[in-house]
This record gives structure tokens, C-alpha cells and sequence, in this order.
């Protein structure tokens, strides 16, 4: 394994790591109004939070590579406010996969949620609970099997992504390059026994990680 294969691991694993922390933040306020909610608008804003799980990768690519590039209107806000640029950063990366992996981070803990009822809210009702004390004291312990399989998800389903991380960070290795697109270049330059050592390696920590959360979803029923 090549300095720059160890490069794109470590880099693939920082980005799922703020990846997923991100979505806990993001994800939880979202699925808590999903599963709560009696709004006309529920459809919509379901349909629209699960996207990426229909849309080709390439196309949210694309879109968001529009939306924040120089001559984008968030590309334009952020000039302007002397941001900086997303496209082709690690923070693009981190925009794109937030965005990409947001179902799988919002379909679990919605279920959670959901599967909770409206009972143990009532209860801590009666006892004075105020609506954030009941959030945090209730309904979020109660739900957490849910918030471990959504950790488990985004984890490993961002350590995966190619077609995203491909147009909206390009491939500029130490920078951009995680650990698909370097299997990608190996590939193409038929380099086969690095490509199987990277390949291989998330294969088996994605069957690790989905068999351990299954194991942990059986015990919890049971």
C-alpha cells in the first residue's frame, strides 16, 4: 500500500466521521417532525429529504457542483461574504456526503421515533416535562437503537461513495482522493493487487459493521 493509499483512508475516514456527526445534528429534528407532524407538507418534505436515495449520484453531483460553484448562487453568497470556495475542497466533500447520506441517517431515527409512540411523551407530560425535556430526557433514550443503526449507515455508506465525491472534489490526491477513487485510478492503470487490498478492506469493514449492527438490532428485540 502506497503513501498515497494511506492518504485516501485517512481522508475517507475523516470525511465519514464529520459525515456522520453532521447528520446526527441535521438528521434528528428532521425525522422527529416526520414522525410527529400532521402537515399536508409531510409528503413533500419527505420526498424531497429522500432524494439521494433515487437520484443517480452523479446527478446530485452535478447540481450541487452548480449551486456552489463560482457562478452558482451559494458559489456567489459565499464569495462575496469572503468564504471561499466548496467545489473541489474537502469541505465539498463533507457538504456533498451530508447531503448524499441524509436518508440514511433520517429513515432510522424516523422510525425510532415513530415506533416510540405517543405514550412515554404523555407520561413525562403529566409529570411536568417541558417539550425539550421530554425530546431530551425521553424520547431520544428511547429511540437510540435507531441512532446507532443510523451511525452505522452513514458510516459505512460514506466511506463508499464515488459518484458524488467524483464531480463535486474531483480527484486531487491528499485533497480529494478518498479510498473509491483511488480503487478507480488502480484500475485504470491496471494496478490489480493494490485495488484488491483497498477493495477487499471495505468490503470487509462494511460486512463487520452492517453484521455487528445486525446482531445489536436482534439482541435489542429479543
Amino acid at each position: 500500500m502506497t503513501t498515497a493509499d494511506m492518504t485516501a483512508l485517512i481522508l475517507t475516514f475523516k470525511l465519514a466521521i464529520i459525515t456522520t456527526i453532521l447528520l446526527l445534528f441535521v438528521a434528528t429534528p428532521i425525522a422527529w417532525w416526520l414522525a410527529r407532524t400532521q402537515s399536508k407538507w409531510r409528503g413533500v418534505v419527505s420526498a424531497v429529504v429522500n432524494l439521494p436515495l433515487v437520484l443517480p449520484p452523479t446527478v446530485l453531483g452535478f447540481y450541487l457542483l452548480i449551486l456552489l460553484g463560482p457562478l452558482g448562487p451559494i458559489g456567489q453568497l459565499m464569495h462575496w461574504l469572503r468564504i471561499g470556495r466548496l467545489p473541489f475542497t474537502f469541505w465539498g466533500l463533507v457538504v456533498g456526503s451530508v447531503l448524499f447520506s441524509l436518508p440514511f441517517a433520517l429513515q432510522p431515527i424516523q422510525n425510532a421515533f415513530q415506533i416510540l409512540g405517543p405514550r412515554p411523551l404523555e407520561a413525562a407530560a403529566t409529570l411536568r416535562a417541558g417539550p425539550l425535556d421530554r425530546f431530551f430526557t425521553v424520547a431520544v433514550p428511547l429511540a437510540w437503537p435507531g441512532f446507532f443503526t443510523a451511525v452505522v449507515l452513514v458510516f459505512t455508506h460514506t466511506v463508499g461513495e464515488f459518484g458524488v465525491v467524483l464531480m463535486l472534489g474531483g480527484n486531487i490526491p491528499g485533497e480529494t482522493q478518498v479510498v473509491s477513487l483511488a480503487i478507480y485510478n488502480h484500475v485504470e492503470a491496471m494496478e490489480y493487487e493494490p485495488a484488491h487490498w483497498l477493495a477487499g478492506g471495505l468490503t470487509a469493514l462494511s460486512f463487520l459493521a452492517l453484521l455487528g449492527m445486525n446482531l445489536f438490532n436482534f439482541k435489542h428485540n429479543t
